[in-house]
């Protein structure tokens, strides 16, 4: 089978990983698998090395960015559409809004207008949707409809979440039977694998850590929206409270300065602790070194992190945001109200001040998502439905 998968850029983050490991296996099945993406630009980090090498082609579009721009996307969509009609495939696989909007009307297009192209099976991966509450509602209502017009022309959704199957819908995005949930693959060996002390003490002397300190891990780009500043202002009160818990953020992004600037400002300097960037073969490590993971972010698919931290057998306290409910639970953490800090510092406190809970909810948590987040199952899930649902 002829594959193209599409996305707008190889950044860190879930959906970009996500749609690695999925070239990946689909070439390692024997696939003739295609990734077009655009040029990796950002504060995030790049994952185009990555890419290489894994025994699949990649093409990159220069115009295809993130900013929605009329002078890049046109050339854009006129250059994904002259690349499909070279490659001729049996799938296009969309990925992120730009993208998934730019490569679906390419391929419909080709498939309406050329007629050995008439058999082109049109898929687009929700891993996060492109309107949400906290846009302004002329906003929100030009994304809906952008989506609804685009939902037309697709043949099926494969999300990374329930939830973000059940709010498309919600907005009359496609019908109930055009959709599936494929949970996001993590490559877990390196999770379930134990890190050797030596190595965990390394990583927190290198920030400055002690032995005894009970860290609380955020993983996300320090960006509008991802909670860091709910975390501050929680970590105002806690630190007043305990004098073993310190504060680790991983990630990089816009509000870095802003955020470094505000800790200095409080005085907390040395209990909130930045990492920036880490490459993702740190991550394990980074969690491994951790005993909590606090996870803020308004708006998500179902963040990677929640899994990820729960694979390296620590809880997770997140905002009952979008997918999060689906994998954060009484046993495996602290699912609490979105921006409230009260909720926030209450579920911190209880962890921080019971190891033998945070013992127990790593442990049940790590059981609950070893299978679901597997690689294999995730591919499984999206090989079936090209080969079923789409012939």
């Amino acid at each position: 089978m002829k594959i193209v998968h599409i996305i707008t850029r190889l950044i860190l983050g879930g959906a970009q990983e996500n749609t690695l490991i999925t070239c990946k296996l689909l070439a390692q099945r024997g696939h003739d698998v295609t990734l077009i993406t655009g040029p990796a630009l950002g504060p995030e980090g790049e994952l185009f090395n990555q890419a290489q090498n894994q025994g699949y082609k990649i093409i990159i579009v220069d115009k295809l960015k993130r900013a929605i721009n009329p002078f890049d996307d046109i050339p854009a969509y006129y250059q994904i559409k002259e690349i499909l009609k070279q490659i001729n495939p049996d799938i296009v696989h969309t990925h992120s809004a730009k993208a998934g909007i730019l490569g679906r009307l390419a391929a419909f297009n080709l498939r309406k207008q050329n007629q050995t192209m008439s058999n082109i099976k049109i898929v687009h991966g929700i891993h996060g949707l492109s309107f949400h509450p906290y846009q302004s509602q002329w906003l929100n209502k030009l994304y809906i409809a952008i989506e609804k017009y685009t939902g037309k022309k697709t043949d099926f959704f494969i999300s990374v979440a329930d939830a973000m199957t059940n709010q498309s819908l919600a907005v009359g995005i496609g019908k109930p039977n055009q959709y599936i949930t494929a949970y996001s693959a993590i490559e877990e060996d390196a999770y379930l694998k134990p890190s050797p002390n030596e190595q965990k003490l390394q990583f927190r002397q290198k920030y400055g850590i002690g032995e005894d300190k009970v860290v609380l891990i955020t993983i996300a780009r320090l960006f509008m929206l991802k909670g860091h500043d709910y975390i501050i202002e929680s970590a105002k009160t806690l630190s007043k409270q305990f004098d073993n818990c310190v504060w680790l953020f991983v990630g990089n992004g816009n509000l870095s300065d802003t955020y470094k600037q505000q800790v200095k400002e409080l005085g907390l300097e040395d209990r909130i602790k930045f990492t920036g960037l880490l490459p993702t073969s740190e991550i394990p490590l980074a969690i491994a070194s951790s005993d909590i993971l606090v996870h803020c972010s308004l708006r998500e698919g179902l963040a990677r992190t929640l899994p990820q931290a729960m694979l390296g057998g620590i809880p997770a306290i997140s905002f009952d945001v979008d997918g999060a409910k689906e994998v954060v639970n009484d046993n495996t953490g602290r699912l609490i109200e979105p921006k409230n800090i009260e909720q926030l510092i209450k579920a911190c406190a209880e962890l921080i001040e019971n190891e033998n809970l945070r013992k127990q909810l790593g442990a049940q948590g790590r059981e609950s998502v070893t299978t679901k987040f597997a690689p294999n199952t995730m591919v499984d899930t999206i090989e079936e439905v090209y080969k079923k649902y789409l012939g």
